[in-house]
């Protein structure tokens, strides 16, 4: 038999889409929802857009609002227009119609089951070479030369990896040199790679002159893209 709490802030609970049982407490006075890495609710369908829709903390609660997506926002079956919704306690929110939340008002009492889920972040088994960002997993894998490439830049703890440490760990035994030319191109595969699991974020910046670092989701004061 499950247990129950009561919850102090208002909880978002996703009951349908990728995310489903997942919980999410509303916290701040206003909390994003969309595909960008840099919102607090991070949902992975395409017909998502990247910053969908918003929950802001008024005088009188809660109000939902549609921040201009491409295929909408409702609650109980209403979509919401250009004006902002009063949130209530047991609200259904559909975003796009392909994920469904339950909206829980604070001191509401919910079941305490699973606790709530951090945002959708890139994830690397190592040893079975496997990337994935939430429940998607990069299919095909990562070649070889890649995946050398991708453990040597996330592995480096956020510092910048020179050319020559690039062909050390993914060329270690070529004869003749290796051109700069296809660095840049095995540089270039990779971001269009992890770009398929999360084309809102550069995970490998250039760092013009010294190399390449790898950049996680809310570190980008020192990029230097190119």
């Amino acid at each position: 038999m499950s247990r129950n709490e009561t919850v102090d802030v208002p909880m978002l609970i996703v009951y349908q889409g990728s995310l489903a049982g997942t919980r999410w407490p509303v916290t701040g006075e206003r909390f994003t929802i969309g595909r960008g890495a840099d919102c607090d609710l991070v949902l992975l369908e395409r017909q998502i857009s990247r910053y969908h829709a918003s929950i802001e903390r008024v005088a009188d609660g809660y109000i939902l609002r549609d921040l201009g997506s491409k295929n909408g926002t409702f609650v109980n079956q209403e979509q919401v227009g250009s004006q902002p919704y009063h949130l209530q306690d047991g609200d259904e929110i559909s975003l796009a119609l392909a994920v469904k939340i339950g909206f829980v008002a604070g001191e509401a009492t919910v079941p305490l089951e699973d606790r709530p889920a951090t945002a959708a972040r890139l994830q690397v088994d190592w040893e079975a070479r496997q990337v994935q960002f939430g429940r998607r997993v990069l299919d095909p894998p990562l070649s070889p030369a890649q995946f050398a490439l991708f453990a040597l830049l996330g592995q480096s703890g956020g510092r910048v990896v020179t050319r020559q440490e690039i062909i050390e760990a993914v060329w270690p035994d070529a004869l003749g040199g290796v051109t700069d030319q296809a660095i840049d191109a095995l540089v270039y595969r990779l971001r269009e790679r992890l770009a398929e699991l999360d084309p809102d974020h550069t995970y490998v910046v250039t760092v013009r002159g010294h190399g390449f670092r790898f950049q996680s989701v809310g570190d980008s004061s020192r990029s230097q893209s190119g």
